[in-house]
């Protein structure tokens, strides 16, 4: 399963990757706009936006990006370590994958 995190805060990027990887997912952190985002997100399973850490700029152009495709969405106002925890655990659980956590 990929992982795209929009927000957050620049010190917890390498924290971020390293929850994905427990839960056995390829993540990519983008935690300021530098440039466009345009062929950078790709078509991951899952975007994560961490709202209370990112500018409405960012979102739009990250929703922008992935307008159009079969994209899960999960917002949360935190963007502590726990709060990407649950999502993953709850868009895991959905998904049904083989993506589980170790």
């Amino acid at each position: 399963m990929s992982v795209v995190i929009v927000g957050g805060h620049d010190c917890m990027v390498r924290k971020y990757i390293d929850i994905c990887n427990i839960y056995a997912c390829n993540a990519k952190v983008f935690t300021q706009m530098s440039g466009t985002l345009k062929n950078k997100i790709g078509t991951p399973d899952l975007m994560v936006l961490f709202t209370n850490t990112v500018s409405h700029k960012m979102v739009r152009c990250a929703l922008n990006e992935i307008k159009g495709q079969t994209i899960t969405v999960a917002k949360s106002h935190s963007s502590s370590m726990t709060a990407l925890k649950n999502i993953l655990e709850a868009h895991i659980s959905q998904e049904d994958t083989v993506c589980q956590k170790n």
